[in-house]
């Protein structure tokens, strides 16, 4: 194994996720499972019901006569700083002082002996609101001359308007592609229980503890060192606790130190999902230029997002949609713009790839259109395109180094026998009928870190005890994709011993300071390098003491399958860290890890983002009925890039997860505001998500075995969180081929996303002249 120590099973293989028997019998504890001390109270938010206005006055006489409230908080209550924007912009209030921003703004919070009276108690307010105009879409904000909600980035390389120009053929296109709720099976959730002094501990369900950590200090007006986060796991997170869980831990906060009593919130479904941000829908704008053999010229094009009041993460979701407008494509002339949009609506947010989906698709769509201008096999156009030497360099002029594609797509073509589907597709299609086929084979070029470099960092904590038990603790969160197991696989695999000798703790604050957010795809890529960190000093200093009691060289102390052989002797691990710590050898370690050779300037809009690039490529073939425009996914075909993998089966779980979820966002996930800003998808009756009989029929997934990160990863290993999300978009090529048949594919369909029935219907009726 190229630059890495010899292993003795516990990385590269198969283990189950260290909490799966718990997730299905029920046993694992979340954090509405901890038990409530006596006294606990629980908090209800109440929202406001104008979409835009200025706040006259709260009448909460009646909230407080209700039975069982204790008392209600208001941005009158707040000691500290009214503010829980991620940025410090100042523009993300608790609750508003004297403009209502969204249709759903949270105004106050009820605090009641029982949830049940909380709930009933937070309708009785009435707010006075004086009405002003507001902007719910992108184009009504335009309209309206709302500014930006944060600075746009341009990514601009080579002469776009000669290009242009020049190009033989020219496309300009419009796309929009819908936004996409979180749907986390666990919603939302902190429980506070108030310590001495200023003293307060919150559990909760976040992938951002510091950040929680930082903003209850902020609110509150204290020291950050008073405040304890603790996350022992999370029903699933996509972003949707990032910085969302902020507003939660603070009101569970700012009530239980009021009342010096522990307080939960747990708000519903119907609240959580009106009251949170979601994934951004954008507006795609471009302006392409190619020539007969479908080779790109020039792209200027223009991302616009729908941001919501406030700035969130806008900022680098919007960046990171232009840092992934290329795909796998190389732009010889190339100028990408955002538009991050403010609005009357709930601010949006991070989700599964941060804006990269957005960009993603708008490289599809441009390889699309060249395809049916052409009268080619888009994936021949794919092809003509892809990065290779001499045509390296991305937009941000970072440049391409290991591009693994053509293999990929070349073992994808043979395995999912593309290239006759495609014909029996063509052939099934020029028969007429009603049911109408499609296939489509594409890629997936990902990088991975975040872009805020700062971020790049991580810190571990390891103690081993006297018996030879391993205690380990990361910043880090488990929010079921298995990165507790992955960092634990790598210590043991460090200690050459069994992973059930390893312990993994809660990640809380008060073990590993100043955590980046379980984010990015990024868990384990830092995480375990800094868990690995620690378990190195710690075997150093083994190593050292074995050597010195033994009389021998330190080369001759190797660490094998649960014992150390010090010179011609082997003895057991146990029995090593017993004598050690016997000779008071310190076994406890603090680990950390920072992404080498990453740096972004945003201003000139040139660096190196990425530390890497992930991969993968997917075919889908579906089937649409063309009176009614519902489909069916009847197979998939995955081959995805996640080099040297720690876990297999972990990451065929994400791959397969990742691209369902992606074919959500993109067919049946529809978000709908109403003309006065209310969200009317806001409970599972009416936004709906992949059931288990939308799954594609036929299922193969497998990753590329021969793959090896060519940067020094952990174990050279990539990160597969976000990368297989974007997977999903062949089904969304697929329809568009089944739609364009029934104009003998002379048209490109233009499918906007989600690709509803409805929109599917409407797209062939549009072909057909209807």
């Amino acid at each position: 194994m190229k630059g890495d120590a010899a292993i003795s099973g516990a990385v590269h293989r198969d283990r189950p996720h260290d909490s799966a028997e718990k997730h299905v019998t029920g046993r694992a504890d979340y954090t509405d499972d901890i038990p409530e001390p006596l006294g606990t109270l629980h908090a209800c938010l109440g929202l406001a019901e104008v979409a835009h206005g200025r706040l006259i006055g709260l009448d909460l006489s009646a909230v407080l006569a209700a039975p069982g409230v204790v008392g209600v908080l208001t941005a009158a209550d707040i000691p500290g700083r009214n503010d829980i924007s991620p940025n410090g912009t100042g523009d993300d209030p608790v609750f508003p002082v004297e403009t209502v921003a969204f249709h759903g703004q949270p105004l106050f919070a009820v605090i009641a002996e029982t949830r049940e009276a909380a709930r009933r108690a937070a309708v009785l307010a009435r707010a006075q609101i004086d009405p002003l105009p507001h902007a719910i879409t992108i184009e009504q904000a335009l309209a309206a001359g709302y500014p930006d909600v944060t600075a746009p980035l341009v990514l601009e390389r080579g002469a776009v308007g000669p290009a242009l120009a020049a190009a033989p053929h020219r496309i300009t296109g419009r796309m929009t592609v819908g936004g996409q709720d979180h749907m986390y099976l666990e919603g939302q959730i902190a429980f506070a229980i108030p310590g001495e002094d200023d003293e307060v501990t919150v559990h909760a369900s976040t992938q951002h503890p510091t950040e929680v950590q930082q903003m209850v200090a902020q609110v509150l007006g204290i020291p950050a060192n008073a405040v304890v986060v603790n996350v022992r796991r999370m029903g699933g997170g996509f972003g949707g606790k990032e910085t969302q869980m902020n507003l939660f831990c603070v009101i569970a906060v700012l009530a239980a130190k009021r009342w010096n009593r522990p307080v939960k919130i747990r708000p519903d479904r119907d609240q959580d999902m009106i009251a949170t941000g979601k994934r951004h829908d954008v507006v795609i704008d471009y302006d392409l230029g190619f020539d007969a053999d479908g080779v790109i010229h020039g792209v200027d094009a223009t991302i616009a997002a729908r941001c919501g009041f406030s700035a969130d993460l806008s900022g680098p979701v919007t960046d990171r949609a232009l840092f992934h407008a290329d795909n796998a494509y190389f732009y010889p002339a190339v100028r990408l713009r955002s538009r991050p949009i403010r609005t009357n609506t709930v601010s949006n947010t991070a989700f599964r790839g941060f804006g990269g989906p957005q960009g993603m698709i708008a490289a599809e769509r441009m390889i699309e259109e060249i395809a049916y201008a052409l009268g080619r096999d888009p994936l021949e156009i794919r092809k003509a395109n892809f990065y290779r030497e001499g045509r390296d360099l991305t937009p941000y002029h970072q440049r391409v180094e290991d591009m693994i594609l053509p293999r990929l797509v070349a073992e994808l073509e043979d395995s999912a026998e593309y290239a006759a589907r495609r014909e029996a597709v063509l052939a099934h299609n020029a028969q007429g009928g009603i049911i109408r086929r499609g296939i489509a084979l594409t890629p997936v070029k990902f990088g991975i870190s975040f872009t805020a470099t700062w971020y790049n960092q991580a810190g571990a904590l390891i103690h081993v005890y006297k018996d030879g038990s391993i205690h380990l603790n990361h910043g880090g969160t488990e929010m079921g994709q298995g990165l507790n197991t992955k960092v634990a696989q790598v210590v043991a695999d460090a200690f050459q011993v069994d992973i059930e000798r390893i312990r993994i703790t809660k990640t809380t604050t008060e073990k590993v300071p100043n955590t980046s957010a379980t984010a990015a795809s990024s868990g384990s890529d830092l995480n375990a390098m800094a868990a690995l960190d620690a378990a190195e000093q710690i075997k150093a200093r083994l190593v050292a003491f074995a050597a010195e009691s033994r009389g021998v060289d330190p080369a001759d102390v190797v660490f094998a399958p649960n014992e150390v052989r010090i010179g011609a002797a082997a003895v057991p691990f146990d029995r090593l860290v017993h004598d050690a710590y016997m000779a008071r050898i310190h076994l406890s370690a603090a680990g950390f890890y920072r992404t080498p050779d990453i740096h972004w300037d945003r201003a000139a809009g040139k660096g190196r983002p990425f530390y890497y690039f992930a991969y993968g490529a997917s075919c889908s073939e579906v089937s649409i009925d063309t009176l009614t425009g519902e489909y069916r996914v009847e197979r998939v075909d995955i081959l995805h890039d996640a080099g040297r993998s720690l876990n297999p089966a972990l990451d065929l779980g994400q791959v397969e997860g990742g691209f369902v979820q992606g074919m959500g966002w993109l067919t049946t996930e529809e978000l709908w505001w109403d003309d006065h800003g209310r969200l009317r998808t806001h409970a599972p009756s009416t936004y709906k998500i992949p059931l288990a009989s939308d799954i594609p029929r036929v299922f193969n997934v497998r990753l590329a075995d021969w793959s090896e990160n060519r940067e020094m990863t952990i174990k050279r290993s990539k990160a597969v969180g976000e990368p297989p999300f974007m997977l999903a978009i062949s089904v969304l090529e697929a329809l568009s081929m089944a739609v364009a048949s029934v104009a003998d594919y002379r048209e490109c369909p233009r499918l906007d996303a989600p690709a509803t029935p409805e929109r599917v219907l409407m797209a062939v009726e549009r072909l057909r002249g209807g």
